[in-house]
């Protein structure tokens, strides 16, 4: 499974190979905390928009940055699970074929990085995401997957602060 955690560098390589081989490619970006039936689905759902799917993961220190500046309470306690573990999961989900850690706030060097033919982004995001204008310019498209309700690692957190109130 580590074989599938590639860096930058390594993912620019692979994804020129892929696409002389004329393979669809397909990325995505995220968190993935607390890896949950709605992430599962969302990356199968994922896979099947193309030939491979390569993961952007947000490093521990990212994730606390863009929480902080969409406004979560929480930003400084999260993630939950360490960078290593998230790319370790991820990696051992058989429709994922590569993840790469990227740590920008944002995601747009690693679609800079990767040029998809389609990104795909949960829905509470919308097509106009910030990663649209990145992903056209080089003639991708983004696709949009209805997230699943009560499947969310916010969500999951809460359950389990509530049930500690009991």
């Amino acid at each position: 499974m580590e074989n599938k955690i590639k860096t930058r560098e390594e993912i620019i390589k692979i994804c020129d190979k892929l696409r002389k081989a004329g393979k669809k490619i397909v990325s995505t970006n995220g968190s993935f905390d607390i890896l949950h039936y709605g992430h599962i689905k969302y990356l199968e759902e994922a896979k099947r928009q193309g030939d491979v799917l390569i993961i952007g993961l947000n490093t521990d220190d990212s994730v606390r940055r863009w929480k902080k500046h969409i406004g979560y309470k929480d930003w400084d306690k999260r993630p939950l699970n360490n960078q290593t573990a998230r790319a370790g999961m991820l990696a051992a989900l058989e429709c994922v074929d590569y993840v790469n850690l990227f740590d920008e706030t944002d995601c747009l060097k690693f679609v800079e990085s990767v040029k998809p033919d389609v990104h795909v982004n949960g829905s509470e995001y919308g097509e106009n995401c910030i990663e649209a204008e990145t992903v056209k310019k080089y003639g991708g498209k983004v696709y949009i997957i209805k997230i699943i309700e009560g499947y969310s690692t916010s969500s999951l957190i809460k359950k389990i602060k509530d049930m500690k109130d009991d």
